[in-house]
């Protein structure tokens, strides 16, 4: 069984900016829609977090989606290598983090809330009212716990047997 818990933060009063140490992080948008590129992080940095979904889709279905006016895509750099990247997806309930993660060999570094914070001070600067996310049991054991420490709070649970899961993932 999988257990996705949603969570979401409903104005900036409610983030909670940890102290953190300096990362070295180089946090860069995507100017340029790529949907190749896109593809290619949702495979490198979810392979082992089992983010299947996205990779039966057509390069159109990738196009239509990467490309979207509502959809901005962030990388993390350290030394000039991939460390992490955010999605994020605007509508009309809000932000929502659509993906974030760290790439191997960059988690356990503190490389994940400095990330989360970026993601989150970029959706309010976007003009959102309202951000939100969700995680599940098969993403990293920390996650819900990071993000409840952030100051999101849960709003939704739903239990999945693994078929359901990986079926409505992504």
């Amino acid at each position: 069984m999988v257990r996705t818990t949603y969570l979401e933060i409903t104005s900036k009063a409610q983030w909670i900016r940890r102290s953190r140490p300096e990362t070295g992080l180089d946090i860069r948008e995507c100017l340029v829609k790529q949907p190749q590129f896109n593809r290619f992080l949702y495979e490198y940095i979810g392979r082992d977090w089992k983010w299947t979904f996205r990779l039966s889709w057509s390069p159109e279905r990738w196009n239509a989606y990467a490309s979207a006016e509502n959809l901005r895509t962030f990388v993390a750099y350290q030394g000039g290598s991939i460390a992490g990247y955010y999605e994020l997806r605007r509508d009309e309930d809000g932000v929502e983090i659509r993906i974030l993660g760290l790439a191997p060999g960059f988690i356990g570094r503190g490389h994940g809330g400095p990330l989360l914070d970026h993601a989150i001070e970029t959706a309010f600067g976007w003009g959102a009212s309202r951000v939100w996310l969700h995680t599940c049991t098969d993403d990293h054991q920390n996650a819900l716990n990071n993000y409840c420490k952030s100051g999101f709070a849960i709003f939704k649970v739903e239990n999945e047997t693994a078929d359901e899961s990986s079926a409505s993932a992504g």
